[in-house]
């Protein structure tokens, strides 16, 4: 209510009592001024009435809110179920105009506050997650695969002749599709293995790029965020080579906000080199439902170039999940999640290392990878050739999910290109190997529950191999005795 109306209060409640309902309602203004005002993540989390205030407030300015509205266009913020209504605090329009993702509609003024604030509040978090010098971001209504897809396409109009994209390789389907969906030559450069790790093979890339022609690239397509044995790629001397080349660099950060040690990577690649825009995932990073990413980077005008390639308007779902829960945590609750992933990642480290001694096997070197871990399968695959993929299965049953089971000499074609050791990360890794992840949100009862039902799967299997090997001797004995008969 207003000061008008909260006079009018007083006529009907006693004024004192009505007083303190206006400094009640004024302490949730505060916090919504200093939002509007500063455009940055607040450092204290809102209380969930305070967001509702806020999203209901931000709803009444959409024009399918008015009262008395008249719509006799195609597009009016109907909305036939009032569950599918509340579900989205009535804030029908989503974001944008036809031509430009980032663009204000005259029709929706809360809708379009919503975005800008949610782009800003990103902007904040980004850059207290270690990208201090990024200097625009835009959320949208697709998952990192489109996002990068967008990207490409972009830089199409900047680079006519082009058709190539440089790419380290990393067994994953959609970063590799978001390429061929653009219409480009993915040019797939393998891995170098140094240790356990799967490194970038930055000689092989400076190579490729003599031959093709610096022209002919579109641009150079490196990774951060990966599955061990796979680490991040050498930004810093990626970010080196397409300077020197200019030829632009585009980074999958799929899920590397979280990682302090990617996001430096991303910082020190952009102060020594070049790197155009940055790719990160909602879901990985924040905890929403999946279907937005934020597309970033270190030129404003490129970053708007990206914006206005998006056709059409979007769904604002992906912006109001990710505002809403960036308001509930602030900054101090984001950080205290980005901490307590360090400490979980040191915690799953030492227990699954124990759990591979007890088994003998190892936990593989791969300190270049803050989020991924990965155990060797040595003894399932030289016992068994599909015991690696029956754990997988055995694991998944047993409801843990998101553990990889990795075996030798898988083959998989995607859009006609072959990878051979599919899911490696390489055509020929020395062991069979099993992952798993410290991510955002993982707590130590996930942990030691993963650990314990992983443990029984593979006494299961020792069982399994013992007794085999003890049939094998009995028969072998009985040959024996035959033999002796005869």
């Amino acid at each position: 209510m207003n000061a008008e109306n909260f006079s009018c209060s007083e006529r009907l409640v006693t004024a004192a009592y009505v007083r303190q309902g206006v400094q009640g309602r004024r302490a949730h203004e505060l916090r919504l001024r200093a939002l509007l005002e500063q455009g940055k993540c607040p450092e204290d989390g809102w209380d969930e009435s305070t967001i509702e205030l806020f999203l209901h407030e931000l709803a009444v300015m959409d024009s399918n809110n008015f009262l008395g509205n008249c719509g006799v266009g195609e597009r009016e913020g109907r909305v036939a179920s009032g569950l599918v209504a509340r579900r989205h605090y009535r804030l029908i329009h989503g974001i944008g105009r036809s031509g430009d993702i980032s663009a204000v509609q005259p029709k929706a003024a809360g809708s379009s506050l919503l975005n800008k604030l949610t782009n800003s509040v990103v902007l904040d978090i980004i850059k207290l997650a270690g990208v201090r010098t990024v200097t625009n971001c835009f959320v949208v209504p697709m998952a990192t695969g489109m996002s990068l897809t967008l990207c490409f396409l972009t830089l199409r109009h900047k680079r006519p002749k082009a058709k190539y994209i440089i790419w380290p390789r990393i067994d994953q389907k959609s970063c590799f599709k978001s390429m061929i969906t653009a219409g480009f030559e993915p040019v797939v450069i393998e891995n170098v293995l140094e240790g356990d790790e799967l490194r970038t093979d930055i000689k092989a890339v400076e190579a490729k790029i003599k031959v093709l022609g610096a022209e002919n690239i579109l641009c150079v397509h490196s990774t951060t965020s990966c599955f061990a044995p796979r680490v991040p790629d050498r930004l810093e001397e990626l970010a080196v080579i397409c300077a020197n080349y200019d030829i632009p660099h585009i980074v999958n950060n799929a899920y590397g906000v979280q990682s302090s040690k990617c996001m430096h990577l991303i910082q020190q690649g952009t102060r020594v080199g070049r790197i155009d825009a940055f790719v990160q995932s909602l879901d990985k990073n924040f905890m929403v439902p999946v279907g937005g990413a934020i597309i970033a980077g270190f030129s404003e005008s490129f970053i708007q170039e990206i914006s206005k390639m998006y056709p059409g308007r979007a769904s604002a779902s992906p912006s109001l999940d990710v505002l809403i829960t960036l308001l509930s945590l602030g900054t101090s609750g984001y950080k205290q999640l980005l901490k307590e992933r360090k400490e979980m990642f040191s915690y799953l480290s030492s227990e699954l290392k124990k759990l591979a001694d007890i088994h003998n096997e190892r936990l593989l070197d791969t300190p270049h990878n803050p989020i991924s871990l990965a155990m060797s399968l040595k003894n399932l695959d030289e016992n068994n050739d599909a015991a690696v993929t029956q754990l997988g299965s055995m694991l998944f049953t047993r409801q843990v999910s998101g553990a990889r089971v990795v075996p030798c000499g898988s083959v998989q074609t995607v859009n006609n290109y072959t990878f051979e050791g599919f899911m490696s990360h390489t055509n020929d890794y020395p062991c069979a190997y099993l992952n798993a992840a410290s991510a955002i949100g993982i707590k130590k009862q996930d942990v030691d529950i993963f650990l314990k039902r992983l443990d029984k799967c593979l006494k299961t299997f020792r069982k399994e191999v013992k007794k085999e090997e003890t049939v094998d001797e009995i028969s072998n004995s009985n040959t024996g005795t035959e033999q002796l008969e005869d």
